[in-house]
């Protein structure tokens, strides 16, 4: 009885975590790209937008249908993440 109120407890959390992780990926806006690509490498992808070269990274959870090649036209679906946030305003530190 002690362990099935541990799974229990366990499960639980385990399903607040996830809703809270999802609800936290919602709300990040989402923007895409469309263009030929200039170059693929393991950890990006380049591609032509107007006058401009959009250089976006990508990771093992980048999801792909085939892997682009040089010169395809594609659509990138993406959204923008802090790594860190620096304040340089001494009024925001008070």
């Amino acid at each position: 009885m002690k362990y099935t109120k541990q799974y229990c407890l366990a499960a639980f959390c385990g399903a607040a975590l996830f809703a809270a992780n999802s609800l936290n990926a919602a709300d990040a806006k989402s923007y895409q790209v469309t263009g030929p690509v200039l170059e693929v490498t393991a950890s990006s992808i380049t591609v032509q937008k107007g006058d401009e070269k959009w250089q976006i990274a990508r990771t093992k959870d980048t999801k792909m249908t085939v892997t682009p090649k040089v010169g395809s036209t594609v659509t990138i679906h993406y959204t923008m993440t802090a790594k860190d946030i620096e304040v340089k305003d001494s009024q925001a530190r008070k």
